[in-house]
């Protein structure tokens, strides 16, 4: 291990480090006390470490003899997964503490996860990426079954669990089979072998099983089947976190394989990608339709938009990285300022789910309503809100690729989509009066979160905020390695005499 390695890994060793020591101080300090605070502290901690990564400036290289990538691909996506576990947990803590869900472990198995996405979205080795995908799911099963006394939420956990694990076991003979053939389990070192152009049938089915594996991280069907039960029976703060950075990750991951490993034959995986796409953006959007439950519904929006992410992917070009990479961004944002509203949702001082709770919620919050109108048209893609703009960017990158039949697809699926955001806003503004009134508390970083994010799709329309340049750069560097990158894995993966 050398400086350049520990300075490489520096924002992951501090989380991690932080982590262990809070733990101990929740331990030694009693749980009630600490866990606000700890929370907090938490928040600041995501912030002050994706700041820190967002504006160090280097050049893109790697450590750990290659198995540790850190380029502009890897820093984007650590920023927009720090800053959504960070808002996304700042939004919680009321919820979590009026419903006696605060415990001093969350925030800690949540800094625990995101170390594992950060590992995820660097990873250079088929190894390291396996380590930092299982960080991040043992985490994510836990926090999943946070509610004990919840039989629901014990189900959504073990459910989460036995079919994280069949991925797992997926994803890791697909890496064994990529290993048997490419004789190294480094990505530089297997995307020399498939230099040609041509690679073996073994390796071509290695690919396939780490594609299924990586396809229940994302949602993508037909590996979709635990999330609107995971996402319904899970406390609402962690679907919410469920829904953002985790996804932002393990998409991130699937572009740093395929163009790390296999970018020199997006023939043979564009066709993959663009099926579970097509498969996705459809089932997401019809079986939507027929949702009560605001969460069950958010968890069928997820699989439609990751649907529409896969676009930008199976076109096989940096455009279309970039386009998935902007898409992603954007829809974190749409999630953060949905999830903040859902957490808003009570009776009684009851939380509720319920799309029926929502008749004329208008008439009681207007600012409430019109931040919800603006982010349902935004996920709908209605223009010229700026989630119009993100579809807008995956389907151009299918006709740049000469995938026309995709886009095409995608539009059709984005109109049947529609139907259930618009659905919302019916209900809010002109649904059935109702004798019991939905109440609506929001502390201050609810508000901040709802109108911030909706404030996002309207501003962001006009200047993308920087975020198109920020994707570019990242995909650039995705796409076309640095020299000096590439050459330390190259020297990593010599073999020896």
């Amino acid at each position: 291990m050398t400086s350049l390695d520990l300075s490489i890994i520096l924002p992951e060793a501090v989380l991690a480090l932080y982590a262990l020591v809070a733990l101990m101080l929740g331990a030694f300090m009693g749980k009630d006390g600490i866990a606000r605070t700890l929370s907090w502290l938490t928040v600041l901690l995501l912030l002050g470490t994706a700041f820190a990564i967002g504006w160090r400036l280097r050049l893109d290289t790697s450590g750990f003899f290659g198995m540790f990538i850190d380029d502009a691909f890897a820093r984007f996506a650590k920023v927009v997964i720090l800053i959504s576990a960070a808002a996304v947990l700042a939004m919680s803590i009321d919820y979590l503490e009026r419903t006696n869900l605060l415990r001093f472990e969350l925030p800690i198995l949540i800094v625990l996860a995101v170390v594992g996405m950060m590992m995820m979205v660097s990873a250079g080795d088929l190894l390291s990426l396996y380590l930092g995908l299982e960080l991040q799911s043992l985490s994510l099963y836990v926090v999943a079954a946070l509610r004990r006394e919840s039989a629901r939420s014990s189900e959504a956990g073990l459910k989460y669990f036995v079919l994280g694990s069949l991925s797992s076991g997926m994803l890791l003979y697909g890496a064994s089979l990529v290993y048997g053939f490419a004789g190294t389990t480094n990505l530089a070192g297997i995307l020399q072998v498939v230099d040609g152009g041509q690679m073996p049938l073994g390796l071509l089915f290695g690919l396939v099983f780490l594609l299924v594996g990586l396809a229940f991280k994302v949602s993508a069907v037909p590996f979709h089947m635990w999330t609107p039960d995971v996402y319904e029976g899970s406390p609402t703060p962690v679907t919410a976190f469920f829904a953002t950075a985790p996804k932002v990750a393990a998409m991130a991951l699937i572009g740093r394989l395929i163009w790390g490993a296999f970018g020199n034959v997006p023939g043979d995986w564009g066709q993959i990608i663009a099926v579970m796409a097509v498969l996705s953006m459809f089932l997401g959007s019809i079986a939507g339709i027929g949702q009560r439950d605001i969460k069950r519904l958010m968890a069928y929006s997820s699989i439609a938009h990751m649907g529409f992410a896969l676009v930008g992917l199976a076109a096989g070009t940096e455009y279309g990285v970039q386009a998935m990479l902007m898409y992603m961004a954007i829809y974190a944002v749409m999630n953060i300022g949905t999830f903040a509203f859902i957490l808003s949702m009570e009776r009684d001082g009851r939380p509720v789910t319920s799309l029926e709770d929502l008749h004329l919620f208008a008439r009681a919050r207007p600012l409430g309503a019109m931040a919800m109108l603006v982010l349902m048209f935004s996920m709908a893609g209605v223009p010229p809100m700026l989630g119009f703009f993100a579809k807008l960017a995956v389907l151009n990158a299918a006709v740049q690729a000469n995938m026309s039949w995709l886009a095409v697809l995608g539009v059709i699926a984005s109109v049947i989509g529609a139907f259930y955001y618009l659905r919302i806003v019916y209900y809010m503004y002109f649904g059935t009066p109702r004798d019991e009134v939905m109440d609506s508390r929001m502390g201050g970083a609810q508000w901040l979160a709802l109108v911030g994010s909706a404030g996002v799709m309207v501003l962001g329309a006009i200047s993308m905020l920087g975020v198109d340049q920020a994707a570019a750069r990242a995909a650039a560097s995705l796409v076309t390695p640095n020299t000096a990158a590439s050459d330390a894995v190259a020297i990593a993966t010599k073999p020896v005499d």
